[in-house]
């Protein structure tokens, strides 16, 4: 329904076939984004770390593919994209690298390949292994957590500043972003990122909540 209605209300479309949805998260609650987007017609791109959380999903069969290989999942966004074929695509990496080459994508073709875009990390609880910081891969992350959380936390508001840069550039040119409840925008803009309303108060941010603006 979040998919569907966010189709809706941002593209003013109540076909999804060929749209893309980009995201991240496949672990408790954030498994369903995989199957969701599928239901809802459209191309999904679900990044995730934990190579555990990917083949359990993939599995059940709530993922229809797995890559971990930026070329291929880009390949694959373009084909099913042309061709309107419905697809749930689980990249094991981190997003940020997803939204960068998108934007690298956007850069160097003019295309614009995604539409729809949110998160699903464990952002209420970003220092302690709910968000995996990009610079470094998932095992050294969890070393580094348990090692130096200090610098492990620095490194997280680090990525999340280029998190949200990425979204941003695409977001300028038509892609339509939301915050799924899980603390992204809020944290984001604790690390430093352009979450800001522009004009607004402090406390209101530039992309809407699925809560509000969506569900609602």
């Amino acid at each position: 329904l979040t998919v569907l209605n966010a189709g809706r209300r941002y593209l003013k479309a109540e076909d999804l076939s060929g749209k893309v949805f980009v995201t991240s998260g496949l672990g408790g609650m954030s498994g369903a984004q995989a199957k969701a987007a599928v239901i809802a017609g459209c191309v999904g791109i679900i990044a995730e770390v934990d190579e555990a959380a990917l083949l359990k999903r993939h599995k059940q069969g709530w993922l229809m593919e797995i890559s971990n290989n930026l070329d291929h999942c880009i390949a694959r966004l373009r084909e099913a994209r042309k061709n309107k074929i419905a697809l749930s695509l689980g990249y094991h990496g981190n997003v940020v690298d997803l939204w960068e080459r998108l934007v690298y994508e956007l850069d160097t073709t003019g295309e614009l390949l995604v539409d729809l875009g949110s998160d699903q990390t464990s952002c209420h609880n970003p220092f302690s292994g709910g968000y995996y910081p990009v610079q470094l891969g998932f095992e050294e992350g969890k070393q580094l957590l348990s090692s130096n959380p200090g610098k492990f936390r620095v490194l997280v508001q680090e990525s999340l500043k280029r998190h949200v840069a990425a979204i941003n550039k695409l977001a300028d040119k038509g892609m339509f972003f939301w915050d799924y409840g899980n603390a992204f925008l809020l944290e984001a803009q604790r690390a430093g990122a352009d979450v800001a309303k522009k004009g607004a108060n402090k406390t209101e941010f530039r992309y809407p909540s699925y809560v509000q603006h969506i569900m609602g």
